[in-house]
């Protein structure tokens, strides 16, 4: 009877310090936030607007560490931060945008300004962000009476405004980091100049007409701060002249970047009027054009200009800018719906696409970038790619919408690392290592500390700073591809099951020092393309990886291979600012051999090397993780006709080398020429 008595009192004393551990603490796994409640702290929809399941910080309130930083320091050192010094189109002379000549830049201007403006408030560097505001002192200047500003740019007799729209999302995030009251006047102003624009001639030009549902987002934007009721109206006249982007099997037209920026716009639609129809149409465009096109890794889809029956398969490319607006269009829709699908899909782009479509250094980039990828030059490819031009040379001259483009991606990305909840909180809904001041509760702020090397390691901590005791929820997404995660707080393993794809909410009475620990193990697991010969992409938590191939780079002329629209200042360096062709110094055209009779983890050695010193991860010779294979040369598969990687073989006529090779895969997003998509050796048929 005593030793009963004692393991009662053993198992009582240990429940009670579960308990206390756990004392006014509830964890709860969610599918959503709950959008019943209204965030106090930050501006977020008002009604008739359906209310945000998430709430985006002011840029600048969060501040990136580790590599986010690191990347953010080489775009600043790179192409992105000196674009100024080259593109004929940032020149302060004659430029229509300064108001000091006719020459504009139409679409080039603002969408620089939008990359670097977002990376100087983050980077708080004084020097860009008055280079930032001399840009935005013009637009105020430029204003007319009747509200428009900017170069007036007519086509067919008829404004275009699609430079507009961009510039209205500069202006966006200069107002959240300065509080400037003029961005209010001059939008209302111009909206209203908007609104009585006689409708044949509102958003008829093919770039604004389809993506007109960027124009809607801002409405809104501006709508939740001022409640002016013609907002609405302007809203529903927006819509009305975007394209259709709600069609059950076709779209408005299959251009790249158009499809990865307006699919979009239903569901931003879809927050005025509260049907579902509308949501559920972007979700459609996002899959029908992958079920087509999309049969690939990265997250992305073929469509080296324009997508095109007939061309699937995984050498075929997408925009550097489709890469960045993807991204963008992931956290929108994270951010209007909640779902957790959004950012997995974007942290897809971002780790294992976006990153090889630049040099290493970030001071050149391609036009266009392949899941399978192994010649980089500047010959003309068409019309194995849809464009007629050197589109695949790494050239800082050139790739005029993606040069000027591509500053958003990090950025935006990094902006997206924390948000605010509809109840108050703070969601984690992608990862990556940064430092976050919040206001969460009654308006008290908290500074929320990430540390971590995800999506190259499995473990992300989280520390809270505060100067008083406060309760809010915090909202951390489950990925799908992790098995038995776990979360730890103050070094309590909470006994819960963490369900993939939902959200573990932790609702406490938060303290200074407060850590919370998400270990996320990665696995191994293979993605097949059935409609691309069966082809597998082998992953390990979220990334993807590719063949490691020696990659010789030769310094050729950026003036002589840049598109025929590229246009420079007259004093631009090609010196300093030189441009690369890969080519392959190694053999590249291997099949993977697996054997299915085994678990995947049998046919695959995953390698955790030393996190490299500069906190880079996306280069061939410091990739933090490989996998070790074995593969098999493919028999006749090489470069084609066009100078291109040639199509997968045939899966039923492919033949292969007798030899078998010990090869190496690399993270897909640190491999400048890739394959990504392999075929297979079958082993267990011999």
């Amino acid at each position: 009877m005593k030793k009963v008595n004692l393991l009662f009192t053993i198992l009582t004393v240990m429940f009670s310090l579960h308990t206390t551990a756990q004392n006014n603490m509830k964890v709860t796994i969610v599918d959503r936030p709950d959008k019943s409640r209204e965030n106090n702290n930050y501006i977020t929809n008002r009604a008739p607007l359906q209310p945000l399941s998430f709430i985006k910080l002011p840029v600048g309130d969060i501040k990136p560490e580790g590599w986010t930083l690191k990347l953010l320091e080489l775009q600043k050192d790179g192409l992105n931060g000196h674009l100024g010094e080259i593109s004929a189109w940032l020149d302060k002379e004659n430029n229509a945008w300064l108001g000091t000549g006719s020459d504009y830049g139409w679409e080039e201007v603002p969408y620089w300004l939008k990359g670097y403006g977002n990376m100087a408030y983050i980077l708080n560097d004084k020097e860009m962000i008055e280079e930032t505001k001399t840009w935005l002192e013009a637009v105020f200047k430029s204003q007319r009476e009747d509200g428009y500003f900017g170069p007036y740019i007519e086509k067919n007799g008829r404004p275009d405004l699609w430079g507009n729209m961009i510039m209205t999302w500069c202006l966006q995030s200069y107002y959240e980091f300065s509080g400037d009251e003029r961005v209010i006047d001059l939008l209302t102003n111009y909206f209203k100049w908007q609104l009585n624009l006689p409708e044949d001639m509102f958003l008829k030009d093919y770039w604004e007409n389809s993506r007109g549902g960027d124009n809607l987002l801002s409405i809104y934007w501006l709508y939740n701060i001022t409640g002016d009721d013609f907002l609405i109206e302007l809203a529903e006249k927006t819509h009305k002249n975007t394209a259709n982007w709600r069609q059950r099997s076709t779209l408005p037209n299959w251009h790249n970047v158009n499809i990865a920026q307006s699919f979009r716009e239903p569901a931003t639609y879809y927050m005025l009027s509260a049907d579902s129809a509308d949501l559920i149409s972007t979700y459609n465009v996002h899959h029908l054009i992958r079920n087509i096109f999309g049969q690939v890794p990265g997250g992305m889809f073929g469509a080296d200009e324009n997508a095109r029956m007939g061309y699937i398969d995984p050498r075929q490319g997408t925009e550097t800018c489709g890469f960045v607006e993807q991204m963008a269009s992931d956290e929108i829709l994270l951010r209007l719906t909640g779902d957790p699908f959004w950012a997995e899909h974007c942290e897809n782009v971002a780790f294992n696409s976006y990153p090889a479509s630049m040099m290493p250094d970030l001071k050149s980039l391609r036009y266009i970038t392949s899941p399978n990828h192994t010649i980089s030059d500047s010959r003309n490819h068409h019309p194995g790619i849809d464009n007629r031009g050197p589109f695949l040379a790494m050239n800082p001259f050139s790739s005029r919408c993606c040069q000027h483009n591509h500053g958003q991606g990090w950025p935006y990305y990094i902006e997206h690392l924390v948000l605010a909840s509809p109840d108050n909180g703070i969601a984690v809904a992608m990862y990556g290592p940064c430092t976050a001041n919040v206001k969460v509760a009654d308006g008290k702020e908290v500074k929320i500390i990430e540390d971590t090397n995800y999506p190259f390691e499995e473990s992300v901590k989280f520390t809270i700073q505060t100067n008083v005791k406060v309760a809010f929820p915090l909202y951390l997404r489950i990925p799908t591809w992790t098995d038995n995660p776990s979360i730890t707080v103050n070094g309590v393993k909470l006994d819960l099951l963490l369900e993939n794809g939902k959200y573990a909410r932790i609702e406490k009475e938060w303290q200074n020092g407060d850590e919370v620990v998400f270990n996320i193990p990665m696995k191994l697991s293979q993605s097949v393309w059935h409609v691309n010969q069966n082809s597998r992409s082998i992953n390990y938590g979220p990334l993807t990886f590719s063949l490691k191939i020696k990659e010789n780079y030769e310094k050729v002329s950026s003036i002589e291979t840049a598109i025929g629209d590229s246009k420079w200042q007259k004093d631009a360096d090609q010196e300093k600012w030189p441009s690369y062709e890969i080519y392959p110094g190694s053999e590249w055209n291997y099949a993977l051999e697996i054997d299915d009779l085994l678990p995947i983890e049998k046919n695959f050695k995953v390698v955790k090397t030393t996190w490299p010193a500069d906190h880079y991860p996306f280069t061939t010779e410091s990739p933090p993780i490989q996998i070790i294979a074995k593969g098999k040369r493919v028999i006749g598969w090489g470069i084609d006709q066009y100078g291109l990687t040639a199509e997968l073989p045939i899966k039923e006529n492919i033949k292969f080398e007798k030899e078998t090779d010990t090869i190496t895969l690399i993270p897909m997003g640190a491999a400048r020429l890739r394959i990504s998509a392999f075929p297979v050796y079958l082993k267990k048929i011999e």
